[in-house]
């Protein structure tokens, strides 16, 4: 089972909106957020001259966009940036606190940022080709891939998550992990020849491979834009394959909610509460969820 890990966020000026550093315990990496507006001060803190990597986020056009550098000294890049490219609305540098990266280190967690963000493809690069990943010994690569691994759970927790896939690999058996219990749901509509199935795994709910889901986007509100738009990028990422009939899952895929996997899977806006059912039992999620309150309920009383 994995351990529990503690991170430790603090807010510079008090202020949930303005600059904040994210560091892990027993982690050598120390991160700074920031908007644009509060950058000089942010650029003159010490972690920001150290050896890294940032990030750069911003809107160009309605849509989000992103860019992805390294340095010796982060701060004079960025401030170069800050003269040359008008679109960026905040920055996120990734250092470490004892400046213990040097330059083929940057390079390296440069080249992989990029390849992990243009994988999910959820924001566009404003970078050109993927830079090449710098020479580096066998264990300094790995040193590098653990410093990622962290990175990967802090950025998430600060609603970055341009770097987190959602594609995930099929689950074990369940007899093989202790503990564990398959709870499987499923959404049928025969009319549009839907049939899939997802999987509550931790936090997450995943669609199967496998799972038939609706091949167009059928909403017509205005307000649904954003599962439209998840609609289009699985089927342009190959997630969800078109070209078969009826259009297929071609992996496992976590939504960060039943309401958003009910929508791709359905091609319209959806309550997911109301239109995943129990596998074998036919129970809603929400009755189910209210069974498994109650039952918890119960156990306290005759706890007690």
């Amino acid at each position: 089972m994995s351990q529990g890990r503690s991170l430790e966020l603090f807010f510079i000026n008090g202020n949930p909106d303005g600059m904040l550093t994210a560091e892990v315990f027993n982690w050598t990496g120390h991160v700074l957020v920031a908007p644009r507006v509060q950058i000089k001060d942010a650029l003159a803190r010490r972690e920001a001259r150290h050896t890294g990597v940032y990030v750069l986020l911003g809107d160009q056009g309605g849509n989000t966009l992103a860019y992805v550098g390294e340095g010796e000294d982060v701060a004079a890049r960025i401030r170069d940036h800050d003269a040359r490219k008008d679109w960026w609305s905040k920055a996120i540098i990734i250092t470490s606190a004892a400046d213990s990266l040097h330059k083929a280190h940057a390079k390296y967690l440069e080249s992989r940022l990029v390849e992990m963000a243009r994988v999910v493809a959820s924001v566009p690069l404003e970078n050109g080709a993927t830079p090449t990943r710098s020479s580096l010994s066998e264990a300094a690569q790995a040193n590098m891939e653990e410093f990622l691994e962290t990175l990967g759970m802090v950025l998430p927790a600060l609603g970055i998550t341009m770097f987190q896939s959602k594609r995930r690999p099929a689950q074990m058996h369940p007899s093989t992990l202790e503990g564990h219990v398959e709870i499987v749901f499923e959404l049928k509509t025969p009319k549009h020849q839907i049939e899939a199935r997802a999987e509550l795994r931790g936090g997450e709910f995943v669609v199967l491979s496998g799972s038939f889901v609706r091949k167009i986007w059928a909403g017509k509100g205005e307000h649904d834009f954003g599962y439209q738009n998840l609609h289009k990028s699985l089927v342009a990422s190959g997630v969800i394959d078109v070209s078969a009939t009826p259009a297929t899952f071609t992996e496992n895929y976590a939504f960060n909610s039943p309401s958003a996997a009910a929508a791709v899977v359905n091609g319209r806006p959806a309550n997911g509460r109301t239109e995943w059912k129990l596998a074998g039992d036919g129970r809603t999620l929400k009755q189910w969820e209210q069974d498994e309150l109650s039952t918890a309920s119960s156990e306290e009383t005759s706890d007690g």
